[in-house]
């Protein structure tokens, strides 16, 4: 599965950071985070997915406090 979400990323050096921190979980195919856009865009095992969106919102809290997810 493959979803979009607006997200509030304060710079582009956080948003790599999350973008490497994230790909490192069970599930995930695919992680870009924009800055530019402030988009986060996650391919993800269909069945985990909720899950794995949870636990990518809270690896990117670890990094920029203020970070959140649209959903």
């Amino acid at each position: 599965m493959t979803k979009t979400y607006k997200a509030e990323i304060g710079c582009a050096d956080c948003a790599a950071k999350m973008e490497d921190a994230i790909a490192k979980l069970d599930g995930v195919e695919k992680i870009r985070v924009n800055f530019m856009t402030q988009k986060v865009k996650l391919t993800a095992d269909d069945a985990r997915f909720d899950s794995i969106v949870d636990e990518a919102e809270r690896i990117a809290r670890r990094i920029e406090p203020e970070f959140a997810l649209a959903r």
